[in-house]
């Protein structure tokens, strides 16, 4: 399997819905995470990234639009010691309390699936990165309803343990547009990453996706030798 073009996949297609993408600069110096949302109702696109403490939260970006806040309003980044969570809803906060009582990432998605949206079904993903002493990891998760009963949850988690440079692994909820929206099939894809600056990076992901549909993005860096972290948040409400 070769790995794909970062810019190109992400153009693939005008609604991929919401992604996580998290890999390993060509350096070897940074793990990085981006995650980002997009829209087609008027609902959807009225939505910005803030910060909140170590993480960050969906807001509306104009209240009195705000129609139903269940799937669109939660936190989709928050750290739990040495763990970063994203996902693309409330999930975000079962993983972090599962995490805490000492479960794992795989367990503590346990109690959760696919969103209930129907027709849509959309899939829930998450990811969990951990950097630890200077090493890195990372999990990634989709829960979706199985394309044979839609009210069967299929659980698919997947592990990198030595995350390679300049390589990253991006989930996202659907394979294109459609009515009803078809979920995302088959592993993470594997894409190239180019750069090792965040701001290069932040560009990169910001610009390749549809400028009709694209919501927000944040965007991470964790230097695995010190810990520390540099972010980034993009909204097109502004």
């Amino acid at each position: 399997m070769e790995a794909k073009n970062l810019a190109k996949e992400l153009g693939a297609s005008s609604y991929p819905g919401r992604g996580i993408i998290t890999g390993l600069s060509p350096d070897g110096k940074y793990a990085m995470i981006a995650y980002f949302i997009m829209g087609r109702s008027e609902n959807s696109r009225n939505r910005v990234f803030v910060e909140d403490g170590d993480g960050i939260r969906t807001k509306a970006f104009d209240e009195s639009k705000l129609e139903d806040p269940s799937l669109i309003i939660y936190a989709p980044v928050r750290v739990l010691g040495e763990r970063t969570i994203v996902t693309n809803g409330d999930q975000t906060d079962t993983v972090y309390d599962g995490l805490s009582k000492g479960l794992t990432f795989e367990q503590s998605l346990r109690s959760r699936e696919f969103e209930p949206d129907a027709p849509n079904y959309t899939p829930r993903i998450s990811a969990a990165v951990t950097v630890k002493d200077g090493a890195y990891s990372y999990e990634m998760s989709i829960l979706k309803s199985s394309p044979f009963d839609k009210t069967s949850c299929d659980r698919f988690t997947y592990s990198y343990e030595k995350p390679v440079k300049g390589i990253g692994h991006f989930l996202h909820t659907y394979m294109g547009d459609g009515n009803p929206l078809p979920s995302y099939e088959g592993e993470p894809t594997p894409v190239e990453v180019s750069s090792a600056d965040i701001d290069a990076f932040t560009d990169e992901v910001w610009k390749a996706l549809d400028e009709d549909n694209k919501v927000s993005l944040f965007t991470r860096f964790i230097d695995l030798a010190a810990g520390q972290t540099q972010s980034r948040i993009i909204n097109k409400n502004k």
